[in-house]
């Protein structure tokens, strides 16, 4: 199971959400490359970095962040926040992004993210399913929309997607535990579903229990931060990678 740490940037600053609110900002640093290469002398080797400014306005903000830890690191990026057409993927793949998460416009706009995926190899993408109440919701978790994440993972499993990412919102940023029982029931669903979890996790039994379920990685923000979880208690899930 891949362990992910999290890096969201608002105005190019290191920062969590609580439950996906904006208005509940915590600040942990205001040098996201300091954090990766931190991560990087760790033994981490993959980074979920997230432009929340971008997934607010729809587009995205801090290409610079994607870069400077692209071009200073070795680290797998996942990248994610307001990719909204094919001209800001490419350009996320040539910022040094391994993987691109999209979210928004695979729920709004299912017939030209279906026309990207034939200008890329469909393995650089995770489809970014973030729930509240097994329903998705997008830009930025501000809105909700009627489409279930099963429908959603259903949908797309057809196109050669093998990764997803999935957020319960109400958990995120709360350290009270992950989203296990939904994510048991997708991986019950889709027998060869790589699911990625994110949001909740507060403890390395969090952590032990995802992988016991099944997810192929966790997302982990909050907790490192706060020091509920250190990197060090996280080595031998690094090593085992």
């Amino acid at each position: 199971m891949d362990i992910i740490p999290a890096i969201d940037v608002i105005n190019g600053a290191c920062v969590r959400l609580t439950q996906g609110n904006y208005n509940k900002v915590s600040v942990y640093n205001n040098n996201p490359l300091e954090v990766a290469k931190a991560y990087e002398a760790a033994g981490i080797t993959r980074l979920h970095l997230v432009d929340l400014d971008g997934a607010k306005k729809g587009e995205v903000v801090n290409w610079k962040v994607l870069e400077q830890i692209a071009n200073s690191t070795n680290l797998q990026i996942d990248f994610s926040g307001g990719l909204s057409n094919e001209m800001q993927i490419a350009t996320s793949f040539n910022s040094g992004a391994a993987y691109v998460a999209i979210g928004s416009m695979a729920v709004n706009n299912q017939t030209l993210f279906a026309k990207i995926l034939q200008l890329h190899n469909p393995s650089k993408f995770i489809l970014a399913a973030d729930v509240k109440g097994e329903y998705i919701v997008t830009k930025g978790w501000t809105e909700t929309s009627n489409l279930t994440i099963t429908e959603f993972i259903n949908a797309y499993s057809k196109l050669a997607i093998t990764q997803y990412f999935c957020t319960d919102v109400d958990k995120d940023g709360m350290l009270q535990g992950t989203a296990t029982a939904l994510y048991s029931k997708l991986l019950i669903q889709q027998s060869n579903l790589q699911l990625i979890a994110s949001g909740g996790v507060s403890n390395l039994q969090d952590v032990e229990n995802l992988k016991q379920i099944g997810c192929s990685g966790v997302i982990i923000g909050k907790a490192i931060y706060e020091g509920k979880i250190t990197i060090a208690q996280l080595s031998n899930y690094i090593n085992n990678n």
